[in-house]
């Protein structure tokens, strides 16, 4: 029986350390069959980091990892694409200065990898540098992936004066990615929260958002079918229909998915029905959002919204249905197809049983507290 890989997101490791591995890489291949600058949006921990760390061997060419693959007989082994990743997933920015510290430091730690030395003193014009320096020294295009990519914003989300300096920043160093066209093979940006092209993207008109893409809405998650396939062994007595109940349902407009930090720990708990990714992965700012609002419980049960408010966020206009669906704690559960020139609308709801409990409770904690 493999081993269940709880914490890790590295591809290396789960192949390496004999772990089960769900084989996501033939939406990989339609991904690059189809474009080459893509922008996705999905709760914590639906595994993005390993999507992103996927990427990254892919193109780097590590073929034993992907042997008995769907892609590997697809893909050029020949070719080595110099990647440039980007993370801000680890650790807490306080401020501007932190967040040109961390960029500084990720652009160091590429720049090692790579075998590059950058003179270009500004944060964006280093980036710039890599981008073409790389392209010069590995004779391809870049392939530049960008993981939790709003982090230092959703961080400071209730501070609007930060979290707005936060944006100042990484639009800077984003408005690389755009001037830099010629010189990229490929570009992947991951985070939770949808902010507008205007806003963090200006003038990134090619990036294109595969959130709602109903090809791609299993592409991070398990399936039913994904969940039966690769864990069949370690789900063994266990009352299916109820686990079914209790953690699949997250929706993009494409097959549901469970997700994949509820598997592993109610595998892990000895199958007890628990709230898994409810109690690690509720986001502070969140919590802090919810102290100061009140909600009518009833009305999260069939959230009506249109495809402009589900992704109308930002710094400075925060609607809570929206981020509450952004953070996976409400998801698509009917679209409503529109008339011509009108706007696709969609109801709302709880994805499961886990976050229909555990939200209310903490809908009703803040309600009261509040009274």
């Amino acid at each position: 029986m493999k081993k269940l890989p709880i914490g890790i997101s590295t591809l290396e490791r789960i192949i390496s350390g004999n772990c089960v591995y769900v084989d996501k890489t033939a939406h990989i291949k339609t991904l690059l069959d189809k474009g080459s600058y893509y922008f996705l949006s999905r709760p914590r921990r639906f595994g993005k980091s390993l999507l992103v760390d996927t990427l990254h061997q892919l193109f780097a060419g590590n073929e034993p990892l992907f042997r008995d693959l769907h892609i590997h007989p697809h893909w050029d082994w020949a070719v080595q694409y110099p990647v440039i990743n980007i993370s801000f997933g680890s650790g807490q920015l306080a401020n501007r200065a932190e967040l040109d510290e961390k960029i500084g430091e990720l652009l160091r730690i590429n720049q090692k990898r790579l075998g590059i030395s950058c003179e270009e003193k500004s944060l964006s014009g280093c980036f710039a540098e890599l981008i073409r320096t790389a392209k010069a020294k590995y004779g391809c295009n870049v392939v530049v992936l960008v993981d939790e990519y709003d982090k230092p914003i959703l961080d400071n989300i209730t501070d609007s004066t930060v979290a707005a300096e936060m944006r100042n920043g990484l639009r800077n160093l984003y408005s690389v990615i755009k001037d830099n066209d010629a010189h990229i093979r490929f570009a992947f940006l991951t985070g939770v929260s949808k902010f507008s092209k205007v806003s963090l993207f200006s003038g990134l008109n090619n990036l294109e958002d595969i959130t709602l893409d109903p090809r791609y809405s299993a592409l991070c998650g398990y399936t039913q079918t994904e969940l039966e396939q690769h864990f069949s062994e370690h789900l063994q007595g266990a009352d299916m229909a109820l686990v079914q109940r209790w953690y699949n349902g997250y929706n993009w407009l494409g097959e549901s998915v469970y997700n994949p930090f509820d598997v592993l720990l109610f595998i892990s708990k000895g199958k007890e029905f628990l709230p898994y990714w409810f109690e690690t992965a509720t986001p502070s700012f969140l919590v802090d959002i919810l102290r100061k609002r009140q909600f009518h419980l009833p009305d999260l049960e069939a959230v009506r919204m249109d495809y402009k408010a589900l992704g109308d966020f930002d710094v400075d206009r925060i609607h809570v249905e929206t981020l509450l669906f952004q953070t996976g704690y409400l998801t698509i559960k009917k679209e409503h197809l529109p008339f011509a020139g009108v706007l696709p609308e969609y109801t709302l709801s709880y994805p499961n049983n886990e976050v229909r409990y555990s939200l209310k409770c903490l809908l009703e904690q803040y309600n009261t507290a509040s009274l």
